[in-house]
């Protein structure tokens, strides 16, 4: 008799029950947990009283997923132990409020403090990067599997140094949008992929950068640090996708280019865009950018106006 062939839907369950296993191990959850002799259930109610406004024995339980019975057993041993007080509801006497006494918080604080430096001890060993990458890896989890947590919160975003395929992504992505959002030829993607080939060839490590900006692992920006003399940095080829509109990430991406230029000793930076990019232009004036020269041309099929701009460092 041949053997079954797992299905996609089998593989996937084992995935999933693999990376529980490990990340319970990783987090202690089979330990006394914080060092403590309280569960971690105990903890993370701890944690709610600790943190809300008074709730109700009703409304924790809903939040939590916790059986009442259970939830009322862990209440009563926290008033026995003098960590916890109820008050009367006045909106409905059948309900009391929860709140943590002094001796209740002087208990929590040393296992806040405890759980905050073991997430620091898990992501002490990771590169900038890669925490970047776990917390986005984390947020989008979460995204999926609980769908309301998202609902109205921005998606958290990656930037990264470049990889194999980005320079010919960076090219792409300004080809297709300044033609379908400014009607720009093919002229300008010409421009786009000789400066990103002379960025590749001529690549100085220790005073230029790129960076790529991800949202749950797709590109969507990017923005370069180019050398333009010993004490002058250039920005060039900021872009972001439309979905990434609308979070900061314009910014951030333009934040981070003025820091490396600080950081490396550059005395100026400056950029040349057109007058017609109003977003970027606003980004740039935020920061201290003034408009240093304005010269109408004929370019890309349309009649445009280039501007440089300066910023001193």
């Amino acid at each position: 008799m041949s053997e079954k062939t797992p299905s996609s839907i089998d593989l996937h369950v084992k995935a999933l029950r693999g990376f529980n296993r490990f990340y319970t191990r990783c987090i202690g959850v089979l330990n006394p947990y914080l060092g403590s002799d309280l569960s971690l259930t105990e903890v993370r109610v701890l944690y709610e009283l600790a943190h809300r406004d008074q709730p109700t024995a009703t409304e924790l339980a809903q939040d939590l997923a916790l059986d009442t019975g259970y939830l009322s057993r862990i209440l009563r041993r926290f008033e026995a132990k003098h960590w916890l007080e109820r008050v009367p509801s006045p909106a409905d006497a059948r309900q009391s409020l929860l709140a943590l006494t002094p001796a209740g918080h002087k208990a929590f604080a040393p296992l806040q403090q405890k759980s905050r430096d073991e997430a620091a001890g898990m992501l002490a060993p990771l590169s900038d990067g890669d925490r970047h990458q776990l917390i986005a890896s984390m947020d989008k989890v979460q995204r999926l599997l609980d769908p309301a947590s998202g609902r109205g919160k921005p998606p958290v975003a990656l930037l990264r140094g470049p990889q194999p395929g980005d320079m010919g992504w960076v090219v792409q992505q300004h080809g297709e949008l300044y033609a379908r959002e400014y009607g720009w030829n093919a002229e300008f993607e010409a421009l786009v992929a000789d400066i990103v080939a002379q960025y590749v060839r001529n690549y100085q490590p220790a005073w230029e950068r790129c960076w790529i900006a991800e949202l749950d692992g797709e590109r969507v920006g990017s923005v370069f640090v180019v050398r333009k003399s010993k004490t002058v940095a250039q920005l060039r080829m900021l872009i972001l996708t439309p979905k990434a509109r609308g979070l900061g990430l314009g910014a951030r991406l333009t934040d981070e280019c003025i820091a490396f230029a600080r950081s490396k000793g550059y005395k100026k930076m400056l950029l040349w865009t057109n007058s017609c990019l109003g977003v970027a232009r606003d980004i740039y004036a935020r920061r201290g950018f003034k408009l240093v020269k304005s010269e109408a041309y004929k370019g890309f099929g349309q009649s445009l106006v280039g501007e440089t701009w300066e910023l001193k460092l």
